[in-house]
């Protein structure tokens, strides 16, 4: 007896196997930009060799946890890479060609040009909240910082909410008690992405105690991602504003 409703077979995706990583070229079909090199763990030679790889199938080029090491390595391989030292990002993009994410039309959907505020509670958060907004620059989207306004000195954040509360998302980098994003939920009606950070002293753990807090928020419409993980907030803030 035949069946009627034959189950479709899943192509498998396309990736590139060179030994020592397995580049996933289909990435950007699926998500809406192509893989991002985690740096950490990799030799500067590796990094090298699966930037060079990604650009030469087409692609931008973002790689994150670099040091000056492994800039140099790719910069011989692509010679206009980009280094951004304070979150420790290389970028490369491509010549002439608009970015997977600039094709998906973000300011075609939206013609008022939605807008990440990104915040930190401390001077020392700043590495992670510029691993979120030169994350969010490679996207194409735009960004507003607002450094040093943590719960020490409320004052400072109370004189910026209006301007927050005009963005589409709110990405929020705390480290000690990481009670900002709570702050923040408790005033303003946009998504909140909270960034617990290992700033803090002994008893903050290296960032578990203001991880903790963030996902105890009492204040609503607060989400959370992993520890110094600006990266991970940027992804989620374009997925949200993708979705308008």
């Amino acid at each position: 007896m035949k069946m009627k409703n034959k189950p479709k077979t899943v192509k498998p995706a396309k990736f590139e196997d060179i030994g020592f990583a397995k580049i996933d070229h289909h990435r950007i079909f699926r998500k809406g930009f192509p893989e991002v090199i985690y740096c950490e763990g990799k030799t500067p030679n590796q990094i090298a060799d699966i930037a060079s790889r990604i650009y030469n199938r087409g692609h931008d080029v973002l790689a994150t946890r670099a040091d000056k090491k492994a800039f140099e390595a790719v910069k011989k391989v692509l010679p206009k890479a980009k280094y951004h030292k304070t979150a420790r990002i290389i970028i490369n993009k491509q010549p002439n060609i608009p970015t997977s994410q600039q094709a998906n039309s973000l300011t075609s959907r939206h013609p008022n040009k939605p807008f990440i505020c990104i915040i930190t509670a401390g001077t020392s958060d700043i590495p992670v909240a510029e691993e979120a907004a030169v994350t969010c620059d490679y996207f194409g989207i735009k960004t507003e910082r607002l450094f040093d306004v943590g719960v020490a000195g409320v004052h400072r954040l109370l004189k910026n909410i209006k301007q927050i509360n005009k963005s589409s998302v709110v990405i929020v980098v705390a480290g000690m008690e990481g009670a900002l994003p709570s702050v923040i939920g408790g005033l303003i009606d946009k998504p909140i992405i909270a960034v617990p950070t290992s700033v803090g002293y002994g008893a903050s753990f290296k960032g578990l105690s203001a991880l903790l807090t963030m996902l105890n928020s009492c204040a609503p419409g607060v989400a959370v991602v992993n520890i110094d993980n600006g990266f991970g907030a940027a992804v989620m803030a374009r997925a949200i504003i993708n979705c308008k």
